[in-house]
């Protein structure tokens, strides 16, 4: 079971990631911004980050850059989830740090898979 912190000011999307996660055996808590994620994030040390682009206060790339700043946080693997449909967004996510980008809405069972995936990737690599 991994612990996952989910922020998007989308109650809904936010709720049916957080449903399909806790669904297949992992803990998971939605955040409405990015301010009070990069808290939790700081204090709770996830093994995995789902950040949306846009939220109040700081938008997910903001977070993912503290994150990508922080020596204590830098190794977390973090998924941007987004309406944001260009491949230029993408990019810039990339460039930011995130290790996986999906398009909303999205497939619950993806969402899942890709978690998986890079939780598994992130569990390989050897500890610095």
């Amino acid at each position: 079971m991994a612990r996952i912190i989910i922020a998007d000011d989308d109650e809904i999307v936010g709720e049916v990631a957080c449903d399909a996660l806790i669904a297949a055996g992992h803990g998971a808590g939605l955040l409405a911004n990015g301010t009070d994620a990069l808290n939790v994030i700081k204090n709770r040390k996830p093994d995995l980050v789902i950040l949306d682009c846009n939220m109040p206060g700081l938008n997910g790339l903001l977070v993912l850059r503290e994150m990508r700043n922080s020596i204590a946080l830098n190794h977390i693997p973090v998924l941007v989830l987004t309406g944001r449909r260009g491949n230029s967004d993408e990019e810039l996510a990339r460039f930011e740090g995130a290790d996986d980008y999906m398009r909303k809405p999205f497939d619950p069972d993806e969402l899942v898979f890709r978690v998986e995936q890079m939780l598994a990737k992130h569990n390989r690599k050897p500890a610095h």
